[in-house]
């Protein structure tokens, strides 16, 4: 998984320095942090309702949307995977 991650991470990291029309990510990343997180709280929101009675593929569905928007927020930051990695490390000792 981590090396699809990864992948993924390097697209969005590609679209944010070279917007490719029709791109949904380069439109996040030019509309701003705002929109950004606005797209994560309903994302979240939708992993909640999907928990509670919609299965586990809608699970599974939402928190994939939800995962993609975290990622569009770190490479609005500059914030990269592997300081989430650190982090998660750090807590895990």
């Amino acid at each position: 998984m981590n090396d699809f991650i990864d992948e993924l991470f390097a697209t969005l990291q590609e679209r944010k320095r070279n917007p490719t029309p029709n791109s949904y990510t380069a439109s996040l990343l030019t509309a701003g942090e705002d929109e950004i997180v606005k797209k994560i709280g309903e994302e979240a929101v939708e992993v909640i309702l999907a928990a509670k009675g919609q299965g586990d593929q809608r699970i599974v569905e939402e928190t994939a949307d939800l995962i993609y928007h975290l990622l569009v927020l770190l490479v609005s930051r500059g914030l990269g995977w592997d300081d989430i990695r650190a982090e998660l490390k750090q807590r895990h000792q």
